[in-house]
């Protein structure tokens, strides 16, 4: 067994990961979605030395790329490197930002800023997609396939470059139920299906996109194995390193327990419960999702690039970063945790019912339970808001939620396995300091914590709750209860005196129809 060391012995061992990205530029495209942030913060804050971090930005909402980026370091995510390297402005000298979209044509690259990427960057994270599961296909393909296909494009004119990451998902191959370290037949010609989406506008596309999914659930998981194909078929011209993550979810370490900056995933379905608008799920509550936290994913990409220039093991370029494998934790604990925490701990404002509900294994229970709990109480809130003359929002919540349940649903019923041993043996490699800081492993992991830090978070950065509205969120929580024991008791009464009605007048009818035939013969 290696020998422990203390804190400070830790910190004289070398870090070998953040050696790698001295002195290197790195394109990060993606860079101001949930993964790209956490990936940034990452790199600025344990790579000192990098010389510069690219990003592709698009002007959004009025404001340029540089002002975008101004408005992404002022995030609580970044506030700890931002006190360790001396401000903002410290943080914006390693950063260049260039006018990119992944879904034009060329990228929308100035000539100028093109020749800049091929003159100089060393290493290509390409992490741009679009990951909305009911994404229409037209746009699907133009960024998860042709902007793949552009920027591996623009990676084989790059003079220095050492590696191109491409961040696939370990859901796109979903005929696979064990999911290995290879590489899969695409559904379809990646190069054809482009053209398609080129040739096609949005909505012609769209009414073909059963024939082109098949029996693929989603645009989302189509368009990434066509994506992942294409990343496949440049091996044979620049290294490539294909990564494929699990469902991406807040942080679990470091920088900040909990943060996220979307309500995708389990975060979604705790403030969907939370705030009263999710009651009842149709899944199998005994069955389990493959959840990575996004701060361990981005020290897995960071490990993977050290160990694929170090070793040079060109025959280790897919991996699976999931974690069923260590951790397993079922819809029905998640969400059992879920409401305890938002019940007892950490209540949300505004809540729309009292939290409640349950995963049904019926779907016949589920659609009563979506009239009863779901559409019933909807419909009386909007009338209310309706009468005070407040814009009705319930119902409009309610259709979301069920566009919601058309994939949550496919994906909560079925159930898939993943090797991860290409992940386990980098890990062996690592030093006990970088073990440390650069953490891929679920070791100490305190789930019930880590689910609390999520809701808390949801309610800082998300609903822009803030903490002092706890006390009066734990009040509002017990006036729902009584609405709610109220509210179920009139319905189950209401129930309760139909049926009695109803089997009342098929008795009363069978019973004196006899006796009446009786009578006459």
């Amino acid at each position: 067994m290696a020998p422990q060391h203390s804190e400070g012995d830790l910190q004289t061992l070398p870090d070998r990961v953040a050696a790698t990205f001295s002195h290197k530029t790195v394109l990060v495209t993606g860079g101001t979605g949930f993964m790209g942030k956490v990936l940034v913060e990452k790199l600025l804050r344990k790579c000192p030395d990098i010389n510069q971090i690219i990003l592709f930005v698009r002007p959004k909402k009025g404001k340029d790329p540089q002002e975008r980026l101004q408005v992404m370091f002022s995030d609580p995510l970044f506030e700890k490197v931002t006190n360790m390297r001396g401000g903002i402005e410290t943080l914006m000298k390693k950063m260049k930002v260039v006018g990119g979209d992944a879904q034009e044509p060329d990228l929308g690259l100035l000539p100028a800023d093109r020749e800049y990427i091929v003159d100089n960057v060393d290493i290509i994270i390409h992490a741009a997609a679009t990951i909305r599961f009911d994404e229409m296909l037209k746009k699907a393909v133009l960024l998860n396939v042709r902007g793949t296909k552009l920027i591996l494009e623009l990676a084989k004119t790059c003079k220095k470059l050492k590696l191109f990451v491409h961040i696939s998902t370990a859901y796109c191959h979903l005929h696979e139920k064990l999911l290995e370290e290879v590489a899969y037949p695409p559904p379809a010609d990646p190069h054809k299906v482009i053209a398609a989406a080129e040739l096609f506008d949005e909505a012609t596309l769209e009414s073909m996109s059963k024939k082109f999914l098949d029996t693929i659930p989603n645009s989302y998981a189509y368009t990434k194995a066509l994506g992942e194909a294409l990343a496949v078929e440049a091996t044979a011209h620049i290294p490539v390193l294909i990564l494929r993550p699990s469902i991406v979810i807040p942080v679990i370490w470091e920088p900040l327990p909990g943060w996220t900056d979307n309500i995708n995933g389990p975060t979604g379905l705790l403030i969907g419960a939370g705030k009263g608008v999710l009651r009842s799920m149709y899944c199998r509550s005994d069955s389990y999702a493959d959840y990575l936290p996004v701060d361990v994913f981005i020290s897995g990409i960071m490990v993977a690039i050290w160990n694929y220039l170090s070793y040079g093991d060109t025959s280790s370029s897919i991996y699976n970063f999931t974690s069923s494998a260590e951790v397993k934790v079922t819809w029905h604990e998640m969400i059992e945790t879920g409401r305890a925490i938002i019940l007892n701990k950490v209540p949300l404002n505004g809540v729309a019912w009292y939290p409640g509900g349950s995963m049904k294994h019926s779907r016949l229970y589920h659609n009563i339970c979506l009239v009863l709990f779901h559409w019933v109480p909807a419909m009386l809130v909007d009338a209310l808001l309706y009468v005070l003359r407040y814009e009705p929002v319930l119902m409009r919540v309610q259709r979301r939620i069920n566009k919601g349940f058309e994939v949550f649903e496919y994906y909560t019923n079925n159930q898939w396995d993943f090797k991860s041993d290409k992940g386990q043996m980098v890990r062996k490699r690592l030093n006990e300091r970088e073990a440390k800081e650069y953490k891929v492993d679920a070791d100490g992991a305190d789930i019930p914590q880590y689910f609390e830090h999520c809701v808390l978070a949801a309610r800082r950065y998300i609903l822009k709750e803030s903490d002092d509205t706890i006390p009066a969120a734990k009040r509002h929580m017990r006036v729902m209860w009584v609405v709610d024991v109220i509210f179920r008791i009139v319905m189950y009464g209401l129930i309760m005196w139909y049926l009695y009605k109803w089997t009342s007048s098929i008795f009363s009818s069978s019973s004196v129809e006899p006796a009446e035939r009786m009578l006459e013969f």
